[in-house]
């Protein structure tokens, strides 16, 4: 819905270029398939996107960022974390955080629900917007077992420290979920031998919205700005859909809102 859409003369859709992740894609499947693997690109260009938030509502801005391709570990995401870590500290931004999610979570507790595929997209939305009274209204009308309902309505809340992870571990969750939670520690494990955990908080309610994130997702926010100034995470069936399957994982920054949080913290 946030894609500007044309019609040329032979009647097929065109769109401006949404974000670049899905061209490093193609260009993935297409041009580089027979190089060797993993690949690593970075960019900056003008991207466009109505009503948006990754401009700060902007209809046009720039992202810059890296593309990790042909590698699927907790090492090559907790890789890229830091790269976005060091890339907001390179900006001269002091103090922000980057909290990260695991969309395979989420995915164990709607396969346990059985909901369908349109309900439980529609429960995605309303966790992501931390709609408490939505989603409750919801549940409500579900036939689901009890302690998970009510896990599912905590989700939006169950962000902070690494303790949120003991703190869940302790539910009767399925496989699924279980090996989510363990790859979230594993990364947080890397980046405390990085040196950059205190940059970095867990947030098992961040759910983007995107359909091809497949596990790994994270956001960067600071002072001065209302939005994220950076996202990311792991894709690994996107490059998949242009002929070649390839693991991937990356990030971009919102050069647009990083030049305002800048901006606005100086003159704080």
């Amino acid at each position: 819905e946030n894609m500007f859409k044309f019609f040329d003369q032979q009647g097929r859709i065109l769109v401006l270029r949404p974000d670049i992740t899905v061209p490093v894609a193609r260009i993935t499947a297409t041009k580089c398939r027979e190089e060797a693997y993993p690949l690593r690109f970075s960019y900056i260009g003008n991207v466009f996107r109505y009503n948006d938030y990754g401009g700060g509502k902007q209809n046009e801005f720039t992202q810059a960022g890296i593309e990790a391709l042909g590698v699927s570990t907790p090492e090559s995401d907790a890789e890229v974390i830091s790269l976005a870590i060091n890339a907001l500290k390179a900006t001269g931004l002091d103090n922000f955080q980057v909290d990260i999610g695991q969309v395979e979570f989420f995915n164990g507790l709607m396969e346990e629900t059985g909901l369908s595929e349109e309900d439980a997209a529609l429960v995605r939305r309303l966790i992501d917007r931390k709609d408490y009274v939505g989603l409750e209204e919801f549940l409500n009308r579900c036939d689901i077992k009890k302690e998970l309902k009510k896990l599912i309505f905590d989700l939006p809340g169950l962000f902070g420290s690494s303790d949120i992870i003991e703190q869940v571990e302790v539910l009767d969750l399925n496989k699924r979920s279980r090996k989510a939670l363990e790859n979230i520690r594993q990364v947080l494990d890397i980046l405390e031998d990085y040196g950059l955990i205190r940059y970095v908080s867990v947030d098992l309610g961040m759910l983007r919205g995107l359909d091809y994130d497949t596990g790994i997702i994270f956001r960067g926010f600071t002072y001065g700005v209302g939005f994220p100034v950076l996202t990311g995470g792991r894709y690994d069936r996107l490059v998949g859909g242009f002929g070649k399957e390839c693991p991937a994982t990356g990030f971009s920054l919102g050069i647009n809102l990083i030049m305002t949080a800048l901006q606005r913290q100086k003159s704080n």
